[in-house]
């Protein structure tokens, strides 16, 4: 599993996303920026947020660290909105965060341009994932200390929400229409080094009690995607 802390304080909600997360501090004197369990993504967001955050990092790309959050609900008493207090009730126990970044910058493309090769890794590897949240209109990066950093990967690995018909979804290719890095991607795509083991070591980070099938199932499925790029490489 990944490092897991206790969280100690509920900070305050982040009112950007449509999941309600929330900056959490925790027992180790770290921040987080907390996903809940209760959210109405429910636990495949968060096994998504694994998955793909820990492969991206393992493939060299820039993904803070994240963190298994152990949750008791009276850490948010004295908060006052009611559909926080309901949403950290629904939660108690595992939860994921994410290192806070104080002072991050939302990323804007005509401010801040990114070099090819690591546009292309990042739309490479967000079309091997399914990643279709990192658009012009919601890139999901941030700019800390002059550095680009991934974020919010919970919509990835969407053939995780019908299992029945996933297996005719291993091959889908990925439109980069709207990708928020394609017009900086002016190198060759080249496919992310996948293999088998790498997705079995990121899978076995996932609590088992998010999961709802057994952990080979996402190995299978996203080595037979890799075994074959130029069905879904842009």
């Amino acid at each position: 599993m990944l490092r897991q802390v206790t969280a100690t304080r509920y900070v305050t909600p982040l009112r950007e996303g449509g999941s309600l997360p929330g900056v959490v501090e925790a027992d180790d004197e770290g921040t987080y920026a907390v996903k809940f369990r209760g959210a109405g993504q429910g636990p495949k967001a968060l096994v998504a947020e694994i998955i793909a955050g820990e492969l991206a990092r393992r493939l060299g790309l820039p993904v803070p660290d994240l963190v298994v959050v152990e949750l008791d609900p009276v850490v948010a008493r004295a908060e006052p909105d009611q559909e926080v207090q309901a949403l950290i009730k629904a939660s108690a126990g595992a939860n994921l965060g994410m290192d806070f970044l104080p002072g991050a910058l939302g990323y804007e493309p005509a401010a801040h341009p990114v070099e090819p090769d690591l546009a292309g890794r990042i739309l490479a590897f967000d079309a091997f994932v399914e990643n279709v949240d990192r658009s012009w209109r919601n890139p999901n990066m941030l700019i800390w200390h002059r550095d680009l950093w991934l974020i919010d990967h919970g919509a990835s690995l969407y053939f995780h929400h019908d299992w029945a018909a996933a297996g005719g979804k291993v091959l889908r290719p990925f439109r980069a229409d709207d990708h928020v890095l394609r017009a900086y991607a002016t190198n060759a795509l080249e496919p992310p080094n996948v293999t088998p083991e790498l997705l079995a070591e990121v899978v076995a980070l996932v609590p088992e009690e998010w999961l709802d099938v057994p952990p080979g199932r996402y190995v299978d499925h996203l080595a037979a995607r890799a075994a074959q790029p130029e069905a879904w490489l842009p």
